[in-house]
């Protein structure tokens, strides 16, 4: 292995990611030619966004109940999962006629993507050392973010066919589907093969460090998806309501807020967590996106200038926390079921944003745009605590591993020094 191999390597997941991910709001950024189309309403609409969710938390069971992210070759199921979700949206573009046809393949969409993001999450871990781990996650939520905010981008430079913005979503995806086959392989960390024993699962759930990063998660998504979802609304609303020309800029604002503004937030995010601590790192993040939900109201009436820059430090902070969630569980996780953690926490979190996705219009009808966001404020004040009473349980873990390897006999490091530096 060249020393120049494992930074290939993690270069190359995260560019399957953020082609992979593409298709993920391919079709909420189309939403209004799509109601034009085929003549739906606003609650409607945030099923198109809904139904992945959904469709990805029940891929994510699937997998979990059967092992699929600890007993599949990684790069392989990365592979299928890209190829099928790219041939789901192609099919949205080429064959859909109304939206139940739309929402169908959306979820299948959904479920196809649970192959993507956690399999990437644990490829990327399985070639980064425990010290730089926060920052290589960092840099793949970052491709989350970018890939998402994409097909906003595509729109943003002018008015397209909504069925062209699918096909190139679709055919980012099938791209990534071959990179991820023929280039990408595990590293070093991979855990070994898991067997099915489903009691494996359920003995995560008793261990403190596990529920208290999940329920930090958990606040971290309660607020992270209904705010990309609905951001463009947000800011559309607030610029047309101060007689703006709320034109095709509104798809590259949002661009800048969810992709720019999180890959940047990601990284930073990465980097905190690395130096100043896994649990430090979130509860600041938390805190500043939380109070950026509080905040929302004022700024949606400021200036397009000051709403700007407003967008572009919540959408940094609302993504900052999430590879600090990633980290933190890879580190607790059994070696052997980090796929499986991974992919346990996130169908738990992606079932709960459908929760805030469709309730935000909800509340948006009942009181205005302007303070729809204030009711995602709960989600990140309560992760936040939760990651504050982990810092002492991992704190606590280290130094039960820092003595197994230092108080270990001389034999029994030197057969099972491969899993030990895995257990890092």
């Amino acid at each position: 292995m060249t020393a120049l191999r494992p930074n290939r390597q993690r270069s190359l997941i995260a560019l399957v990611q953020i082609l992979g991910l593409s298709v993920w709001f391919s079709a909420a950024a189309v939403i209004p030619s799509l109601r034009s189309e085929w003549g739906f309403g606003s609650t409607a609409s945030g099923w198109l966004t809904a139904s992945v969710q959904i469709g990805f938390a029940a891929g994510a069971v699937i997998s979990t109940l059967l092992h699929l992210a600890d007993r599949i070759t990684p790069q392989h199921l990365l592979a299928a999962g890209a190829a099928c979700a790219a041939a789901c949206t192609a099919a949205i573009a080429l064959l859909a006629h109304d939206l139940c046809e739309a929402i169908a393949l959306r979820f299948l969409t959904g479920v196809a993507l649970a192959g993507v993001y956690p399999v990437g999450m644990k490829l990327i871990a399985s070639w980064s050392e425990s010290t730089d781990r926060g920052r290589w996650l960092g840099i793949l939520i970052g491709s989350l973010a970018l890939g998402s905010a994409f097909p906003q981008l595509i729109t943003g430079f002018g008015p397209l066919p909504w069925r062209t913005v699918m096909l190139t979503a679709a055919t980012l995806s099938a791209v990534a589907a071959t990179i991820a086959a023929a280039a990408i392989v595990p590293g070093p960390h991979l855990g070994s093969l898991a067997t099915q024993n489903h009691r494996n699962v359920l003995a995560m759930f008793t261990e403190r460090g596990f529920r208290l990063s999940s329920l930090g998660y958990l606040g971290h998504m309660w607020e992270l998806y209904a705010l990309w979802t609905w951001l463009p609304v947000f800011l559309l609303t607030s610029r047309q309501g101060r007689g703006d020309a709320a034109d095709t800029s509104t798809g590259i604002i949002t661009f800048a807020a969810i992709g720019i503004a999180g890959a940047a937030g990601s990284l930073l995010g990465g980097w905190a967590s690395d130096r100043f601590g896994r649990s430090p790192a979130a509860v600041t993040a938390l805190l500043i996106s939380g109070a950026c939900c509080i905040a929302s109201p004022a700024f949606f009436a400021a200036p397009t200038p000051a709403l700007v820059i407003f967008l572009l430090v919540w959408g940094a902070a609302v993504i900052a926390d999430s590879g600090v969630f990633s980290t933190v569980l890879s580190e607790i996780a059994n070696k052997s079921l980090v796929g499986t953690a991974l992919t346990t926490q996130t169908a738990v979190g992606f079932l709960l944003t459908v929760v805030t996705v469709q309730v935000v219009p909800i509340a948006a009808d009942l009181l205005g745009w302007q303070y729809a966001f204030v009711l995602l404020a709960p989600g990140p004040v309560i992760g936040a605590v939760a990651m504050w009473a982990l810092h002492p349980v991992q704190h606590h873990l280290k130094e039960e591993r820092h003595d197994h390897q230092l108080y270990a006999p001389d034999a029994i490091r030197r057969s099972d020094g491969a899993a030990l530096t895995h257990r890092g």
